[in-house]
């Protein structure tokens, strides 16, 4: 949410894919997420800045093995920094920027396939919820955007958000977000709370 109220431009795009796509008379389930190509997009924009965690879990070496030029020793432990990966200017074009239209129309997942985007890390090391934990996020930000327009508390601005987070074993946001739903996009009937 930090990074969409600090791109307006992205909320209008993600709106609009919702409202073609859902229409306003229903709030997005689970299946409908494969249809909204831009909110995906954004969930894979915001898992390559903002990593749960900046390192995987350790990995040992089976075997003596040659990686990119390098010798890596059998029982040699293994750390991968995928807070770097998801800056790396050989890889990513203004790494340091949100911009969730350069997931559009490529075929970049979050299983590590690639080896640019390792949210959940890869291979049989992979973290065994990330397919619950990816629906999650996406159907909660999907009708975040669909059921509420969104704004800054008070006479806050964009410039005012710190985007800094506290590195350790997880990166929580360095000063927690506030923000406030300022109204309804939906039908009125859809947010009965009985």
């Amino acid at each position: 949410m930090s990074e969409l109220l600090k791109n307006p431009e992205a909320i209008q795009k993600a709106t609009e894919e919702l409202d073609r796509v859902m229409g306003r008379d229903r709030w997005v389930e689970e299946k409908d997420i494969v249809n909204l190509p831009y909110i995906e997009a954004i969930v894979k924009e915001t898992m390559r800045l903002h990593h749960v965690a900046p390192l995987l879990v350790p990995l040992v070496a089976r075997d003596d093995c040659r990686v990119a030029g390098y010798d890596i020793l059998r029982n040699t432990r293994v750390v991968v920094n995928v807070w770097a990966i998801g800056r790396d200017p050989t890889k990513w074009e203004k790494p340091n920027e949100f911009r969730p239209h350069r997931f559009i129309g490529k075929n970049i997942d979050v299983k590590g396939h690639d080896f640019q985007l390792l949210p959940f890390g890869s291979g049989r090391r992979m973290c065994p919820g990330y397919g619950l934990g990816l629906k999650v996020v996406q159907s909660t930000l999907a009708n975040l955007l669909h059921g509420f327009e969104w704004k800054l508390p008070g006479d806050m601005k964009t410039e005012d958000l710190d985007m800094d987070d506290r590195f350790g074993l997880t990166m929580p946001r360095k000063i927690p977000l506030l923000v406030v739903p300022s109204k309804p996009r939906l039908s009125l009937h859809l947010y009965s709370f009985e």
